[in-house]
């Protein structure tokens, strides 16, 4: 006589678990120089930024590695010891330099890369770009017709696509995209999870400082 599924089965099967067998790579290797001070410390809700960058992305992965410039940057960054600092293999490389290096020195397949100044990172759009890594080498989502590279997930099946770009000075994020296998996540899904796009949303310069205070402020 077959088993009565239980309520936790039933459940499971409407929201099957994600495999969180990947690693956040937080990018921290930036300037802020249209802000004028370091973004990354600066406090949104009552906690330095990268802290709570890394604060959302560490419940959707299971380890953290922060991609800085050299060890001064890593220094002057508030991180935990069980956060990985990774230095950039190729100085100057921008984001680009950033996710190869993180990628190459992660522990798991999969790396999770954002930036250290997107306070409003959304779980569920998260989860769901996860839950799209089969069959695929990168899972980035789409806005407005064009990629969201520092919001994508990439596995390591992509490191020898993109050191040849880094030797070459080609640093356009998305210039491999055609050598792997993309999953790109439409705009109408993003929005489905995430309506007013506030997952993209960088700090950059005061007036988006004073945006994201305001936000923080609401509980977002």
């Amino acid at each position: 006589m077959p088993t009565k599924p239980t309520f936790e089965n039933r459940q499971a099967a409407i929201n099957p678990p994600i495999d969180l067998a990947a690693t956040g790579v937080i990018l921290a290797g930036g300037l802020s120089r249209r802000l004028g001070r370091d973004k990354a410390v600066e406090p949104i809700g009552g906690q330095p930024l990268i802290q709570r960058v890394i604060q959302r992305v560490e419940q959707v992965c299971q380890e953290i590695a922060v991609v800085v410039a050299d060890r001064d940057r890593a220094a002057g960054l508030p991180l935990e010891p069980q956060h990985q600092v990774v230095l950039d293999r190729y100085a100057g490389t921008g984001s680009l330099g950033g996710i190869f290096s993180g990628l190459d020195a992660a522990s798991n397949q999969w790396i999770l890369v954002v930036a250290c100044d997107m306070p409003f990172l959304n779980l569920s759009l998260l989860r769901r770009m996860l839950a799209l890594r089969d069959d695929a080498d990168a899972v980035v989502p789409v806005i407005e017709g064009r990629p969201e590279p520092t919001h994508a997930l990439y596995s390591k099946a992509c490191l020898p696509f993109i050191e040849p770009r880094l030797i070459a000075g080609d640093l356009k994020i998305s210039g491999f995209y055609d050598q792997v296998r993309v999953r790109y996540l439409p705009e109408e899904e993003v929005a489905a999870l995430d309506p007013e796009f506030l997952s993209f949303f960088n700090v950059n310069t005061p007036e988006d400082l004073e945006r994201a205070l305001s936000l923080a402020a609401q509980g977002i």
